[in-house]
């Protein structure tokens, strides 16, 4: 029996923790032709979650992300997609969960399937346009709460013995990951630096790399060195050495795989070797950087942005995770209700890997 009400964590308004109201009375959604209903298992957290909610995106913010509300938001772009955001808002992108209704137009034999979320809205008559797309927790109703509808094709079907909160590690960081490496056209030829590889899409960077047969540099705090070394790179550097190009020694760098950004971007730049490429799908230490273009153009090197995936990126994850080519990250859980706890905890970055919350 489906409830017609179920708790469910609202998002009011952009700012801060305090933005965020417990409600266990908020309506189920009912499927719409072409949408599925999601019993939720469990949801993960993501960066997305933290920016919107504070406005990060607005290019009136150049701090680093904080996870404090900011003064000054512009009222027109304060979404990863640049455009206003309708209040109330259910959060959460990264869903574990099983169909238990079906919209019209969608095969009744898909309930009961266990599935995780591919997280990129797309116009279904032009599926690669990417003008078009929205994310699922932020254009529409995620998962931080009992239930949540999403269209069909956006649930994908999973056969694993890992649990619900394991699953719900990957639809974010690892389809970041996958994208950035497939935007930059990583393969065994080449050598990644991983900035950040304590983070939830900095381990996946470093598995997914490893996965393409390429030579893998991890960064992280050394604290962090004993559970990143669970990822499998071929070397850890500290967070920030002083002097990069000599912890690196002889290393040939052709890749650069940036969440980070922030003051010490030049020097992750510097090392790059003539060719090399920086993709990169965050700024976590801020978006504001400094480039010498001489460096761009006199060593050919290509920059790539990533945000919106590939349309294979999901399916191809999905066929990794059945294999056990890829492992869950899972640092903690906290039941939804304590939802401003994880993302306190989230935003403190102490852990190592990804943390995901239960309803």
């Amino acid at each position: 029996m489906i409830p017609t009400t179920m708790s469910a964590m609202i998002l009011t308004g952009h700012g801060g923790l305090d933005r965020y109201e417990w409600r266990e009375d908020w309506p189920v959604p009912s499927p719409a032709p072409g949408e599925v209903l999601l019993k939720v298992g469990a949801c993960g957290m993501n960066n997305t979650d933290v920016n919107t909610r504070s406005g990060w995106y607005s290019k009136a913010v150049t701090d680093r992300t904080t996870g404090e509300g900011f003064e000054t938001v512009n009222e027109e772009d304060p979404s990863w997609g640049g455009a206003p955001l309708a209040f109330p808002r259910i959060q959460g992108a990264d869903v574990c969960g099983s169909i238990v209704a079906v919209g019209e137009a969608v095969d009744a034999a898909r309930i009961g399937e266990r599935v995780i979320t591919d997280n990129w809205l797309r116009d279904p008559d032009d599926l690669t346009n990417k003008a078009t797309t929205g994310y699922f927790g932020s254009e529409r109703d995620g998962g931080f709460a009992q239930y949540c509808t999403i269209p069909a094709r956006n649930a994908l079907a999973v056969q694993s013995d890992l649990s619900d909160a394991e699953l719900a590690t990957f639809s974010c960081s690892y389809s970041t990951a996958e994208g950035m490496l497939t935007r930059a056209q990583v393969t065994e030829k080449d050598t990644v630096l991983v900035p950040g590889a304590s983070g939830g899409v900095g381990g996946a960077l470093v598995q997914l790399a490893k996965r393409r047969g390429a030579r893998v540099i991890a960064m992280a705090s050394e604290a962090k060195h004993a559970d990143v070394v669970r990822f499998g790179p071929d070397r850890i550097l500290s967070r920030a050495p002083d002097d990069l190009r000599a912890a690196l020694g002889d290393e040939q760098i052709t890749v650069v795989a940036d969440i980070v950004g922030g003051p010490y971007w030049p020097k992750l730049i510097d090392v790059l070797d003539r060719g090399g490429r920086y993709t990169c799908s965050g700024a976590i230490a801020g978006p504001m950087v400094e480039l010498d273009l001489r460096t761009l153009y006199l060593r050919d090197l290509t920059f790539t942005g990533s945000t919106v995936i590939d349309l294979d990126v999901m399916p191809n994850l999905v066929g990794y995770i059945e294999a056990g080519e890829i492992k869950p990250a899972l640092a903690a859980t906290y039941p939804l209700a304590q939802l401003r706890e994880a993302q306190t905890a989230f935003i403190e970055k102490r852990h190592t890997g990804n943390i995901v919350v239960i309803p």
